[in-house]
């Protein structure tokens, strides 16, 4: 039985055979192909042993560096921050008198010029404190006008009282002389003058020179009356002046009802309308004026080579692709935290070093780039600004 089975098999691959010829020779080709293959892999070179890709890793590391070097170069020539705002003193008006508004400028987000009229208050009596005080102001130059009239009578009656008082003292004269003529004939020749008569000369010289004196007299209180009348002249001027004060005075009351822009620029925070009440440092409104820079907080590290008049350039965030220029203004003399309403305490255990940051002012400058004024810039609008150190 095991033979018949052997024999049949041997038949199946003979008849195989017959039908395959070229089955052996296929194989051994197969064979071959794929061990001549391996052959050929094992003697291909590795990558990292082709010299190209080490001059081309070269060539690309070599220009990362000197990029690198080249960014260095030029990053360092700049200091910048995204820690600064658009700064300005902004304006905000508030009434020194109490009352209620009958007039408010509708500007709400408009530009205004200095002395624009912006609001005005119900003046309650104002008028006629003006009034009042203008007239007292007119009784007191009446008064000074009296006062100078009166210099004017003294001076007149001193001149009166002097041109009486020349026959008298002219008398008083002639007495006194003719009673030396006497005195001195006497002493010559004691007969040559009689008694009666040396007694008329000498009772003439004692009466003309009391008229002489009492004319005199009578010059000298004119001079005083004088004196007196041109001091209330200068009592008046004073009343005057103070009377003029009390009418500037009312005039600011009444100015003090007209509020107006005191700075050019640009209303905003309007809060008030016709009939509301305002009361003295009530805030009506705000205005934002043209003139405005940037305040950029660098820290401390960044101001070793930082000067004032270094140019800057300032891109702000509401307006990306507008690149505007300036220059540093001033750097403040201290960090931000010294002028803190509590600043802090080092002066402990437990101490973490940090670095400050110090207010940096930076200028618009017009002439070299876009006007800030063309855009509604206003403060407290990020930007970042980059300052050209070297």
């Amino acid at each position: 039985m095991t033979d018949q089975t052997n024999h049949s098999d041997t038949d199946h691959d003979d008849e195989d055979r017959k039908r395959d010829p070229n089955g052996e020779d296929q194989q051994s080709d197969t064979d071959q192909q794929d061990e001549s293959d391996e052959s050929d892999d094992d003697k291909k070179p590795s990558v990292f042993q082709k010299p190209m890709f080490w001059i081309i890793l070269v060539i690309v590391v070599g220009a990362l560096i000197i990029g690198g070097v080249f960014y260095w170069l030029h990053a360092r020539q700049f200091e910048s921050t995204d820690d600064a705002f658009v700064d300005t003193h902004i304006v905000r008006l508030a009434p020194q008198v109490a009352g209620t508004l009958v007039q408010v400028a509708d500007i709400d987000n408009r530009h205004v010029e200095a002395g624009r009229l912006l609001a005005v208050i119900k003046a309650s009596g104002r008028d006629a404190q003006v009034a009042e005080a203008q007239a007292n102001e007119q009784q007191s130059r009446a008064q000074f006008a009296q006062a100078q009239a009166q210099v004017t009578a003294a001076e007149a009656q001193r001149q009166q009282a002097a041109a009486q008082a020349r026959v008298p003292v002219a008398a008083a004269v002639k007495a006194q002389q003719d009673l030396a003529r006497y005195e001195a004939l006497l002493r010559l020749d004691p007969s040559a003058v009689a008694g009666q008569q040396l007694d008329q000369a000498r009772a003439t010289a004692r009466q003309t020179a009391a008229d002489a004196a009492q004319a005199r007299e009578q010059i000298d209180t004119a001079t005083a009356q004088i004196t007196v009348a041109r001091k209330q002249v200068g009592a008046s001027r004073s009343v005057i002046d103070a009377k003029r004060a009390l009418v500037d005075q009312a005039n600011v009351s009444i100015s003090d009802l007209r509020l107006t822009a005191p700075v050019a620029g640009q209303v905003v925070n309007r809060s008030v309308n016709i009939g509301s009440y305002v009361a003295p440092g009530t805030q009506l409104m705000a205005i934002v004026p043209d003139t405005m820079w940037v305040t950029a907080n660098f820290k401390e590290t960044q101001l070793t080579l930082m000067k004032i008049g270094q140019p800057v350039d300032i891109k702000v965030d509401a307006y990306p692709g507008i690149e505007f220029k300036g220059h540093v203004d001033s750097i403040q003399r201290g960090a931000g935290q010294a002028f803190a309403l509590l600043p802090p305490q080092n002066a402990t255990g437990n101490y973490v070093k940090v670095v400050q940051r110090v207010p940096v002012r930076i200028v618009f400058d017009v002439k070299n780039g876009p006007d800030p004024k063309r855009y509604p810039i206003g403060p407290g609008m990020s930007v970042v600004p980059t300052v050209k150190v070297r």
